[in-house]
């Protein structure tokens, strides 16, 4: 990802419409001057040229690197070759190994697990939380932590954000210590808190505590398949692939059912692929 002035797309577009700018799609002075100012009120280098770290911050996604020929490590009882093409080569990578270490030992709980992982991360795209609210989308998503006017303070603001959201919670010290922010969610189904980081740190045998970038950046999907395991999803997977134990599925990684035609759509086209 590189977009400085000169630059032309989609991509420019979605950069502007993020940063209120007039979505012309070229990169032009005044994108330059709010994207400076956005970098400088967020802490990053701002010369104005919007890369991988910026983009990523901006909006909680990690530019998708193609692989070419991406070699696919065979699994017994998994099909993972017929998911070339339909799902990016940079997840079909490190399916191998997830599955190995996760239980993902069938291609109905492979179908499953990715569904979810697609819908949670828009298309294997989302590897860090967004959590760049207005004031008023603080007052629908996290309204009790943001009594009176208090949003307006926090509002575009990440890392007061979450401070204060996830402080004092799931393992995390209480706001001034911003572990809220460090252990924010990750991954293609949302690590999130200190506590969780531990666990899956002792599992993954690597210090992701320390260096927490490494679940968004090098286990986005063993992460997710920690969350499965460790909630034991592998044996609702197991009950089939109906409507009914996609929704089952949902309601245990949600919360609810949101957005399950999405997941319902994909799981139907993922197993349809795999069995």
């Amino acid at each position: 990802m590189l977009l400085k002035v000169g630059s032309e797309g989609d991509d420019v577009k979605k950069l502007q419409e993020k940063l209120g700018v007039e979505t012309i799609g070229k990169f032009g002075p005044k994108t330059e001057a709010a994207v400076k100012a956005w970098q400088k009120a967020n802490g990053l280098k701002d010369d104005g040229i919007v890369g991988d770290a910026t983009w990523s911050k901006l909006f909680g996604e990690s530019p998708q690197v193609v692989k070419e020929n991406v070699v696919i490590t065979p699994v017994e009882g998994l099909n993972i070759e017929k998911l070339k093409g339909t799902i990016p080569d940079t997840v079909i990578a490190q399916i191998a190994e997830t599955a190995k270490k996760f239980n993902i030992t069938n291609n109905l709980r492979l179908a499953h697990f990715l569904a979810q992982c697609a819908h949670e991360s828009g298309n294997f795209k989302a590897v860090s939380e967004n959590l760049n609210y207005s004031a008023d989308g603080l007052k629908k998503t996290f309204g009790k932590y943001f009594p009176g006017t208090l949003a307006e303070s926090y509002a575009k603001q990440p890392e007061k954000i979450a401070s204060r959201v996830y402080g004092g919670r799931m393992g995390n010290g209480d706001e001034t210590t911003k572990e809220g922010y460090k252990f924010r969610g990750r991954g293609y189904i949302q690590l999130t808190g200190k506590a969780n980081y531990v666990s899956f740190t002792k599992f993954i045998g690597e210090d992701c505590v320390t260096t927490p970038d490494l679940v968004a950046n090098k286990y986005p999907l063993a992460s997710a398949a920690f969350f499965f395991d460790s909630n034991k999803l592998w044996s609702i997977c197991d009950l089939g692939s109906s409507d009914d134990v996609v929704t089952k599925v949902t309601k245990r990684v949600n919360g609810g059912t949101h957005g399950l035609e999405d997941r319902l759509t994909k799981f139907k086209k993922y197993y349809s692929l795999l069995k």
